[in-house]
């Protein structure tokens, strides 16, 4: 699962046997390490929850998390859609653009080591 945070916006972009993962496990997470010791990583997950109303996100501790509610998910994993997306509001004017979407091969690098587990690039043409 690829993490990419800008400014205000944070999105996760997962491969085939990810997008298989969460549909099946309801979660799936990743952590990176700074250093050695246990405070010193960052860990980030997709998560469903039956009580959630809408796709929404969370920093406590060490993790971010998105919590998608369970329709949401499902729909998203067993169909064609590439992802899905909402506006969080902060407070005031402000809000968190949030992005889950499906990896596509990339068309520019046919080395990629992700290209095997990647959904097919729509826009190629076959």
């Amino acid at each position: 699962m690829k993490l990419r945070i800008k400014s205000n916006s944070i999105r996760f972009r997962l491969l085939r046997s990810e997008v298989e993962r969460f549909a099946s496990a309801g979660q799936i997470s990743e952590e990176i390490e700074f250093g050695t010791d246990r405070a010193s990583y960052l860990r980030y997950s997709l998560v469903t929850s039956s009580d959630a109303d809408s796709v929404s996100a969370r920093f406590l501790g060490n993790e971010i998390s998105i919590v998608v509610p369970v329709a949401i998910a499902n729909r998203w994993t067993s169909s064609d859609e590439v992802g899905f997306e909402m506006d969080q509001s902060i407070g005031g004017d402000g809000a968190l653009k949030i992005l889950v979407e499906k990896d596509f091969e990339c068309i520019d690098r046919p080395d990629d080591p992700d290209r095997a587990d990647a959904f097919p690039n729509p826009n190629v043409n076959c």
